[in-house]
Parts: structure tokens; sequence; C-alpha cells
């Protein structure tokens, strides 16, 4: 079933991301430029569907990158030797057990420092963030969002997050108690009056 509010929400990224307010940084009161699309996880589907649709859309005029988070730490863990080591580990012990253990080789510095040998970040319009479900719980997103401070200069980030954003505060997925502060923008809010309406 497809909620209106977030349906009328993903209709506004792609508006929203070529406003000069998000490529230029304008009127952000000299804030960096790191951009929160929040979601309820439930409708993944629906948001990975309109990504397609988005990303096809963005391709045409702008120059940017899109990265899978997920993807990145595979890619992280294979040029290491580890991934196969990694997923046998993961049966055995469990998520949060594996978390503790790829401390040091998933360290968010490194994600982030990885990322940036992997892209010119410099050269790009933006970067878009995805994946983030998927790799919970070995990359919280204000830990990465922190990380990539030291790298993203003056590039606009915008990350796609399952659960929610207060405003200061990621709240990741349905059902799991954990508050991480974080000061960034929210994309669209769900509270604009357009948003409220229910336009079917």
């Amino acid at each position: 079933m497809i909620d209106p509010v977030l349906d009328y929400r993903l209709s506004q990224i792609q508006s929203r991301i070529e406003e000069d307010r998000f490529l230029k940084n304008n009127g952000s009161g000299n804030e960096i430029g790191f951009w929160i699309f929040d979601y309820p996880a439930q409708y993944e589907l629906q948001v990975r569907e309109h990504l397609k649709y988005l990303l096809r859309n963005l391709e045409k005029d702008h120059h940017f990158t899109h990265l899978s988070v997920f993807q990145v730490i595979i890619d992280m863990l294979t040029e290491r030797g580890l991934f196969e080591r990694v997923c046998q580990q993961e049966v055995k012990v469990g998520p949060e057990a594996l978390k503790k253990q790829l401390a040091g080789p998933l360290n968010q510095k490194k994600i982030a420092d990885y990322i940036a040998q992997k892209v010119d970040l410099t050269k790009q319009e933006f970067v878009i963030l995805t994946g983030m479900g998927n790799a919970w719980p070995l990359v919280r997103g204000h830990e990465l969002m922190s990380a990539l401070q030291d790298v993203m200069g003056f590039t606009p980030l915008l990350m796609f997050y399952p659960g929610t954003y207060s405003g200061y505060d990621l709240s990741p997925l349905a059902g799991i108690d954990s508050r991480n502060y974080y000061r960034a923008f929210r994309l669209v809010p769900e509270h604009e009056p357009a948003a409220t309406l229910n336009p079917h």
C-alpha cells in the first residue's frame, strides 16, 4: 500500500535537489550541506522504485555520484579478502556481535576515506547515499555523516535514511530504541501543507 504523504515527499525530491539552496548551499546559514531524506522503513521498496526513476532523471542534467553504503562495505571487505569469512561469522554470532568484531576494518572514518579514494568528491555536483538499511548496524547514519564531513569539502550530500530524523536525532528503522544526535537538513519535511493533505 502506498503512503500518500511519502508519495508526495518522494515527488518533491528532484525539485529540492535542483534548488540553489541544495546545489550551492545558499540560505543555509553557512552550515555544512548535508541533507537527509528519512522515510518509514516499511516503505523501503517504494523508495527504491522511486530512486530508480529519480536517478535516471538526475543523470540527464547533473554530474553526481550515487553510492550504496552496503555495496561500499562489501567492496571494502572483498578487497581485504574478508567478505566470505564475515558472511559465515554473521550466521554464527549475529549482526551486533559482528559489528564489534568489525569495528576496526569498518571504522566509519575508514569508510569515509575509502569513499574519498574511489570518488573525486570535489568534482561532483552532489553525492547521494543509499543502502543504509542493509548496512545497519555495521554502519550508523550519524557516525558515517560525521566522518564524511572531513572528506566532502563543499559538495552537498543527500542520505536516504530508513528511520526518522527529527532535525536533531536520527532513529534507525522501526521498533529500535536508538536516538543519535546529528545536525543536518531534512530535504522534504512531512509537515509542509501539501504533504499533510491526502492527494488522492
